[in-house]
């Protein structure tokens, strides 16, 4: 039963009978196969068939809903016993705003330090696509923000505020300064993430509210690559305070704050609300707990 119901949540994320056979390591005639037995099970059509893929009726998505709870339990189920065996083993999935990527060994590495037979996993997303990631059962936890967009059923952790930098080459119309205002970066041409990162939807929402427009020449959706040109002193950009500190000093790179107003966003860990939780899962949020303890004697995190 357990497979059957596997088969159909890699249909909701594949989207495509045979992409979702070769995820689950299976031929898509036997991915089809278990599919039809689920419905001849439950006496109802869950997947809307055609010469492709096309969805699920009505009935599949509450069997959808069902079988994302049913998985995740069993998961957490052999976790636990494994765990009261050995310790804690397997394998933990973390998705984190790309703007959070910096303060992740933060976490990860306590982390490990108490659980050294975890794998651990790594992946950079958008603050929807964590969610998403997370509610299909690919991605055990997430780092991203907390206070800018609708949470759904998740465990928060509040880990740090994030503040921003205008990054810039010394010699510039802004030498000097100890800060600048949201309404003159918009007169700058900047290189930024894309639009479908929640930071840009942050600066340039704020560019705008004080009159100006964002100017973006060059956009991606890897802060390394923004760091990269920043880099070479020929382009300007506005970043997240705990990215300019990791970069650490640049010779000739000025890292002014961005004042009126001084913007702040709360970054931190979410985790999927269930009872019980899985014990990697369980460990995270408890690591994250006392990381969050440890960055507001830092003065970084939010206000209690």
């Amino acid at each position: 039963m357990i497979d059957k119901l596997d088969f159909l949540l890699a249909l909701a994320r594949e989207q495509h009978f045979g992409h979702a056979a070769e995820a689950c390591g299976v031929t898509q005639q036997t991915l089809s196969a278990g599919v039809k037995q689920l419905e001849n099970r439950f006496g109802v059509q869950l997947v809307l068939r055609g010469s492709r893929f096309q969805g699920f009726t009505p009935e599949g998505e509450r069997v959808l809903a069902w079988a994302r709870r049913i998985v995740a339990d069993t998961r957490a189920m052999h976790e636990e016993v494994t765990g009261l065996r050995r310790g804690l083993t397997g394998h933990l999935r973390i998705a984190a705003v790309p703007t959070a990527l910096p303060m992740v060994a933060r976490l990860t590495t306590p982390y490990r330090e108490r659980h050294p037979d975890v794998r651990l996993s790594i992946e950079s997303a958008t603050s929807a696509d964590i969610f998403s990631l997370i509610e299909n059962l690919e991605a055990d936890a997430g780092l991203t923000y907390l206070d800018n967009e609708p949470l759904g059923r998740v465990v928060s952790v509040p880990l740090y505020q994030e503040r921003y930098r205008f990054v810039t080459a010394a010699g510039g119309p802004f030498d000097g300064r100890d800060s600048i205002t949201w309404a003159e970066t918009g007169r700058v041409p900047l290189c930024l993430l894309t639009p479908n990162m929640q930071n840009r939807r942050i600066i340039d929402q704020q560019i705008r509210a004080a009159g100006g427009e964002p100017a973006a020449t060059l956009e991606s959706n890897s802060m390394i690559v923004l760091v990269s040109h920043v880099r070479t002193l020929r382009w300007a950009s506005i970043m997240p305070e705990v990215l300019v500190d990791a970069l650490g000093t640049i010779e000739g790179l000025h890292a002014i704050p961005i004042t009126a107003p001084d913007l702040v966003h709360t970054i931190g860990l979410v985790a999927p609300r269930r009872d019980p939780s899985t014990p990697m899962v369980t460990a995270l949020v408890s690591t994250a707990r006392i990381l969050a303890q440890a960055m507001a004697a830092e003065g970084l995190a939010p206000p209690a």
